[in-house]
């Protein structure tokens, strides 16, 4: 295990401060916060691994996807979260890039007596705005704007509610998320 980046240098308080953060997110559809903390290893983002460190640990199912399905990621993974990897139908996390996540369909995606029982897909974009597609719905005042991969999948999942998939996109430090009760309109 070569080469493993540190955690949190003060877990309990980091990782109350990230929860915070990463709630806040959750609770105001496409507001963009700064998570600050450590680093993972290439390709993983400074906000990816903060949400990990924060979000999951060994009862929590990972799927990681695409390029970051690689030996660093799954080293620092095992060393830190102890999260058991496993293939997309058992997620209850995924990482990777919107490209190599899909299908959605793949996840779990709840169903009606257990709807919480779907995963949360963590997006890593190459660039992260608050511009976009109009987002509205619980948490958001009048509309907030996101930079959002394929829309249309996003509609189609949130047209699903209450089953379906929950997004957190990440570029850097930066996070939003995207619960599956937010409505998308036109950009």
């Amino acid at each position: 295990m070569d080469g493993l980046t540190p955690g949190f240098a003060s877990p309990a308080v980091d990782a109350a401060h990230a929860f915070r953060a990463v709630l806040d997110t959750m609770a105001h559809p496409g507001r963009l916060v700064t998570l600050d903390g450590p680093a993972a290893p290439v390709p993983c983002s400074q906000a990816a691994c903060v949400a990990l460190l924060t979000l999951a640990d060994a009862t929590t199912p990972l799927h990681l996807a695409g390029a970051h399905d690689c030996k660093g990621m799954r080293d620092w993974v095992a060393f830190h979260l102890g999260a058991p990897l496993v293939g997309r139908s058992e997620a209850v996390f995924a990482l990777g890039t919107w490209h190599a996540l899909g299908p959605l369909a793949a996840y779990p995606q709840g169903v009606p007596d257990y709807p919480d029982r779907s995963a949360t897909l963590i997006v890593e974009m190459a660039d992260l705005q608050a511009n976009g597609t109009r987002l509205t719905g619980p948490g958001i005042e009048d509309a907030a704007y996101l930079s959002l991969p394929d829309t249309d999948a996003l509609r189609a999942n949130a047209s699903r509610f209450p089953l379906g998939l929950d997004f957190l996109f990440t570029h850097g430090a930066q996070l939003a998320a995207l619960p599956r009760t937010t409505k998308l309109g036109d950009g």
